[in-house]
């Protein structure tokens, strides 16, 4: 038995891929471009694994997908791939048309016709779970209730237009063509080997480096934070468990402002890596200019995915950033390798005072 995981070297994939193989003996092919986000590092303690099979390769590429669907025969296929960045949406949104939007339907192409192809149990077991995030719902006031799965998609980005349109294309698939399909929308991930153009690993990178801490606008802009290995332990859950055609929302119970979250990132630091001159990493916060179409606030209403399968987050905000913050010191390889002169130049064209 397999299950085909697409996006599986970048930050929720590669972690939801050592999470699986840490969890059971099932292998995992691993199909992944191999963009700018995506790191075979973080998949480096697999290298000599017989259950780990990694494929470079575009979702897009039906052909491709066909064959994999094939040759491995997997009772599932979990699909994380995605552009998934806000700001690089908003200065070049093909790429997020291309993969989120017609990366998707081929996909779904793909795995339809293998599961048509399909009889008896196998057919009956497979499963087809696409990993989406909160920001389809649009933003929230500050005294609105959270996002629960009902909430009418208002999506304000291209990044979150092109993730709301693969939902779409999701849900058709189920109510058309009958392929048992599942889907989840969490919240802001955090963790291990994130990619540091989002805030917690920019904010580690940047003050350990002595640079600005960039903050958008008034720093008051409301995010619900969801530690990585949890979210993997949702999609476990629903993937075992979740009713054909359904939604499920997971988020962290943890709603905090940035400026919150960037204030408990520097006193952390301060305590596990105090700088030399004993001020504090707080001093190298900078506020810059907001950026456009900026939603105020998400929250994840994670009610349904307890009470029907038993899910909630194991981790807290504090206990998750504290462990977030130690990887981060205790891999600075890692870091440097991903840190090159292109993901400068991003950092200097976005973070401009």
């Amino acid at each position: 038995m397999s299950i085909l995981v697409t996006g599986g070297a970048g930050f929720i994939g590669s972690n939801f891929v050592l999470d699986w193989l840490g969890q059971n003996k099932e292998a995992v092919i691993n199909l992944d471009a191999l963009t700018y986000a995506g790191n075979l590092q973080n998949l480096a303690s697999l290298r000599n694994s017989p259950l780990h099979h990694f494929v470079q390769g575009d979702i897009g590429d039906g052909a491709l997908v066909a064959a994999l669907l094939e040759k491995h025969r997997p009772r599932a296929v979990v699909n994380f791939a995605a552009e998934s960045h806000v700001d690089r949406s908003i200065v070049g949104p093909e790429a997020f048309i291309q993969t989120n939007i017609v990366g998707t339907f081929r996909l779904l192409e793909a795995v339809r016709a293998f599961w048509g192809g399909l009889t008896g149990s196998d057919r009956e077991t497979f499963r087809f779970l696409h990993v989406s995030t909160d920001e389809v719902y649009g933003s929230l006031s500050e005294s609105d209730p959270a996002f629960t799965e009902l909430h009418r998609y208002e999506p304000n980005s291209p990044y979150s237009a092109s993730k709301a349109a693969s939902d779409h294309l999701v849900r058709s698939y189920h109510h058309t063509y009958g392929l048992p399909t599942l889907t989840t929308n969490c919240s802001n991930n955090y963790g291990p080997h994130h990619f540091p153009e989002k805030l917690i690993p920019l904010v580690i990178h940047n003050a350990l480096s002595g640079k600005p801490l960039p903050i958008y606008g008034d720093g008051r802009n409301v995010r619900d934070w969801l530690y990585v290995t949890d979210h993997c332990s949702a999609i476990r859950a629903v993937l075992a468990g979740g009713r054909l055609g359904e939604t499920y929302n997971v988020g962290g119970w943890n709603e905090m402002t940035n400026l919150e979250v960037v204030h408990t990132l520097c006193d952390i630091l301060d305590e596990e890596q105090p700088k030399t001159d004993g001020t504090s990493y707080r001093a190298q916060i900078t506020f810059v200019k907001d950026r456009p179409g900026h939603d105020r606030r998400y929250a994840i209403d994670a009610t349904k995915i307890e009470r029907e399968l038993g899910w909630r987050p194991a981790e807290t905000f504090t206990t998750g950033i504290r462990k977030t913050v130690r990887w981060y010191l205790q891999n600075p390889e890692w870091v440097r390798q991903v840190t090159s002169g292109s993901y400068r130049e991003w950092t200097a064209q976005q973070y401009q005072s």
